[in-house]
């Protein structure tokens, strides 16, 4: 890291242990992602409930080249299990920023556009049509987002095809 780690406590007192075991998972981040130029940690004891117990907040924000990733996750109550559950989503994070950046990112070049021709919302099922004019069947599982629901006969939308038991069958449908 170019700027060292900041940790930052709210309603707390932070221990050796506590900081020293945040700086080691900071530490460890720098594996996912070589070009870190800051790491702030803040933990917080954001509600004083009683009936719950003392609940505890991990947030990290890491600065790398070109973006800033924040990681927020739901208080609980052991510290410990905050900073292990915060630190592993930032991880997941810098893996996943890391892998854009190189452009590992799974993309669907053969994604054909077509029209929604026919549909079947009470089986779950429709029918598209390319340019071609040939009908493909599609499954309501196959909608990204499964926005099914959302379909409508005449909808543009792009597909990605593959052979199925009784012909082509789209895998992917994406509404444009």
């Amino acid at each position: 890291m170019e700027i060292p780690l900041q940790i930052t406590n709210r309603n707390l007192r932070l221990t050796d242990a506590i900081a020293s075991e945040i700086r080691k998972r900071a530490e460890k981040l720098e594996k996912f992602h070589d070009r870190i130029t800051r790491c702030k940690v803040v933990v917080e004891s954001p509600h004083r409930h009683s009936h719950q117990g003392k609940l505890y907040n991990v947030q990290i924000k890491i600065t790398v080249p070109g973006s800033e990733i924040v990681v927020k996750r739901n208080p609980h109550e052991d510290l410990y299990v905050s900073i292990r559950d915060s630190f592993s989503a930032a991880r997941r994070k810098l893996e996943d920023y890391a892998r854009r950046r190189r452009g590992e990112v799974k993309q669907h070049n053969n994604a054909q556009p077509a029209r929604i021709s026919s549909i079947f919302p009470e089986r779950g099922y429709g029918f598209i049509s390319t340019k071609d004019n040939e009908e493909i069947y599609f499954h309501e599982n196959s909608v990204v987002n499964r926005n099914f629901k959302h379909l409508a006969i005449g909808m543009e939308v792009r597909f990605a095809e593959e052979k199925g038991d009784k012909g082509p069958q789209a895998t992917i449908i994406t509404i444009i």
